[in-house]
Formats: C-alpha cells, structure tokens, sequence
C-alpha cells in the first residue's frame, strides 16, 4: 500500500515519468565503481607489463591504459548526465528539508551527479600518472 503511495508522489516531467531514485539506490555506486575498475585495471595492466617487459618502450601500457580511460570517461559522463537530468527534474528546492520520495530522488540524483564528476576527476588523474611516467622504476 505504501509503495503504491510513494511511486505516486513523484513529480511527472513534460514527456517522461521520474523513477524514484529508491528504486534505482545503485545508481549512485556506478560512477566509482567505473573508476575503480579502471583504477584496477591500469595498474594491473601496469604490474603485468613492468614484471614482464622491464626496460622496453612503453608506449603499449600507455596504450592501453588510454583504451581504458576512453571507455571509462564516456560510461561516468553518461550516469553523470543521467543523475543531473533526475536532479533537475521539477525544480527542486534545496536545502531538502522534507522526507518524502520527491526529496529522496533529488537528493541521490545530486549526489549521483556529485559522484561522477569525483569519478571523472579521478579517472583523469590515474589515467595522468601513466602519461607522465618514463620507465617502470
């Protein structure tokens, strides 16, 4: 009966039914988990290359770590841009004063937002750190 109450009291946008954010509470763990895995995934790339290769050109793991930034970027900016498009949704007020699913779902759309752009800034800075590094000592 309440789950029936809550769907209900969210605001309609012009064309496209809100989902309540409390159906989606995942959403906001996406942003950094993109970035962990690239984190991850470079510097295992990194520790695979380095143990097996040791002194040689490496344009390949720099390669290869672009790769994985280029498909991480897109994937964060996507849940960035979706999470701002919930926020913004029927103008909500701030500070959110009121317990209600309409609060809630603007409430974690910010905060999914707020997270992406973190996971963006992160993302940049590991992916930055094999652009500047010239050898694996």
């Amino acid at each position: 009966m309440s789950e029936r109450v809550n769907r209900q009291a969210v605001p309609l946008h012009e064309h496209e039914r809100l989902r309540p954010m409390r159906m989606r509470l995942w959403w906001i763990a996406i942003s950094p988990t993109v970035w962990a895995i690239h984190f991850l995934a470079s510097y295992i790339t990194a520790a695979i290359w380095c143990e097996k290769m040791m002194a040689g050109n490496l344009r390949p793991l720099q390669f290869s770590v672009a790769i994985y930034t280029a498909i991480a970027l897109p994937a964060i900016g996507w849940v960035g841009w979706a999470s701002y498009r919930n926020f913004r949704r029927g103008d909500p007020p701030v500070p959110y004063d009121f317990d209600d699913p309409t609060d809630r779902t603007h409430f974690l759309g910010f905060t999914a937002f707020l997270l992406s752009v973190l996971s963006v800034v992160a993302t940049l800075f590991t992916a930055l750190v094999f652009v500047l590094i010239g050898s694996c000592d």
